[in-house]
């Protein structure tokens, strides 16, 4: 800069031409700066994508997030918001948290080109007054914005790439499942299952009602006896238990829950040993659990399986795995997994093409990907151990410092909730460290500190305990608004 002031400062003894010249070269020097940044893009705010997001190197990369929601959903805790045991805020981080460092976008990547390294986006906000002319390219984004008849999609560029967009909730097809179950993915999934227990309760109270119709009403279902699927009912069975039995005493003794599952026993991925704990205290509790049975199709406060026929219910939560996203549907130069269609990618998380090569421009993590060579639990553990790695790869990149170390897991075991201050944790096939089983209270408690501790803002490691111990001390709110 203090060769640019010199030469502007000499302009009395130039010609008007050349002084113009000079502020021009002025201004391309104090802007060259901020362009000269590796435009890398994240695609996704979930485990993987928002922990890259935290940890790489927001200074000397010109970071853009693309994802259709603008926060990072804390899954655990979502079963404890669902019924109350937490407020909503609890389980969300707010990816703007790191603007204007960071330039994000509320949209859904359509398709990815490779050889031009460009994205095609779609917004994913509530569609804006149709414009005729295209909108101007803003200035120091990497960002075109072309508006159409139908839409407002943007073309992205990048240097390099990361791939963290995630899974849907896998339906296996069956017949209404979209119309009239709930899932429990993110905070607005949580908020509806929460609205409708109150809703269901609120219902059965009307005295027009016949018994029959109440124990409809307040037949709660889940599908999926998995990790989720097993806290939900735990998180509901404390609820109706509580606070239910206190202002709702005679509907509380109609309330049942079931779970349902195709597989011969629930949460087939702990030990068997815990499993069957958390099968026989669901049995005290008087939790149904069904297993090898089969939902062939669903109807509005209605569904049918194969082993049991038509089954009435209330509230039907869905949770029995994962499907992949459309964008990695769409797809098709990268190799994917026959079984889950996730993308391939080698040790370091690159991707695979189609034809054998290794793209260093464009990495994939989270349930959106699987590592050749490792054969790896679809978990947020995984998905947030893989973006730490690549987040220090990055790093390390962008200072033209070598990082050829493969990615290794860390176990660091798995936990469900099973309600009553009560939990299981299995470490019992770890590789490394100490491998070890826990049920009970002391598995609870391991359960809720790892949980506290895993909370990214410190406005949240006040808040989740806050709400747990008013909770404790007051119960639950069970308003409606």
């Amino acid at each position: 800069m203090n060769l640019v002031r010199s030469s502007v400062g000499s302009m009395s003894f130039a010609s008007p031409r050349h002084a113009q010249c000079l502020l021009r070269a002025a201004r391309m020097f104090s802007s060259s700066s901020s362009r000269s940044k590796q435009r890398l893009v994240i695609l996704g705010s979930g485990w993987g994508g928002y922990e890259v997001l935290r940890s790489v190197d927001k200074k000397r990369w010109n970071v853009t997030v693309v994802s259709p929601t603008n926060a990072f959903n804390f899954t655990p805790l979502l079963a404890s918001c669902a019924v109350g045991t937490l407020e909503f805020r609890c389980a969300v981080e707010p990816v703007r948290r790191y603007s204007p460092q960071v330039a994000a976008y509320q949209a859904w990547c359509d398709v990815i080109d490779f050889k031009q390294k460009t994205l095609k986006c779609m917004p994913a906000t509530p569609p804006l007054p149709f414009e005729k002319s295209s909108a101007p390219t803003v200035e120091g984004t990497p960002v075109e914005t072309q508006f159409s008849a139908t839409g407002a999609p943007f073309t992205i560029r990048y240097d390099k790439l990361v791939i963290g967009v995630g899974a849907y909730s896998q339906t296996f097809n069956v017949p209404g499942v979209k119309e009239h179950a709930h899932f429990l993915k993110d905070v607005r999934d949580a908020r509806a299952i929460r609205t409708r227990i109150l809703d269901c309760f609120e219902q059965a109270n009307q005295p027009i009602l016949s018994d029959v119709q109440r124990r409809n009403l307040l037949n709660f279902c889940i599908v999926g006896g998995g990790p989720t699927g097993v806290e939900f009912a735990a998180e509901l069975h404390d609820l109706l238990h509580a606070e239910m039995e206190r202002y709702y005493p005679s509907l509380a003794r109609l309330a049942k829950i079931t779970l349902y599952d195709v597989a011969p026993n629930i949460l087939g991925n702990f030990d068997r040993s815990l499993g069957s704990y958390a099968e026989e205290k669901f049995r005290r509790d008087g939790i149904s659990i069904k297993t090898r049975h089969h939902v062939e199709r669903v109807e509005k406060d209605r569904m049918f399986v194969k082993e049991q026929g038509e089954v009435p219910f209330g509230l039907l939560v869905w949770s029995t795995g994962l499907a992949p996203n459309p964008l990695i549907q769409s797809i098709d130069s990268i190799e994917k997994d026959e079984k889950t269609q996730s993308l391939i990618t080698d040790a370091n998380l690159n991707v695979i093409m189609k034809d054998g090569q290794i793209d260093p421009d464009v990495w994939a993590i989270g349930d959106a990907a699987i590592i050749k060579t490792a054969v790896l639990p679809a978990t947020a553990q995984v998905a947030n151990q893989k973006a730490k790695y690549l987040a220090k790869k990055l790093n390390k990149i962008v200072k033209d410092q070598e990082h050829t170390k493969p990615f290794e897991f860390y176990n660091q075991g798995s936990m469900a909730y099973l309600g009553d201050w009560k939990a299981i944790y299995d470490r019992s096939t770890a590789e490394t460290g100490i491998k070890t089983k826990e049920s009970g209270r002391l598995a609870w408690l391991l359960w809720r500190s790892a949980y506290f501790t895993m909370t990214l803002s410190i406005r949240n490691k006040i808040l989740v305990p806050t709400y747990w111990f008013l909770n404790w001390i007051f119960g639950r709110d069970l308003t409606r608004f």
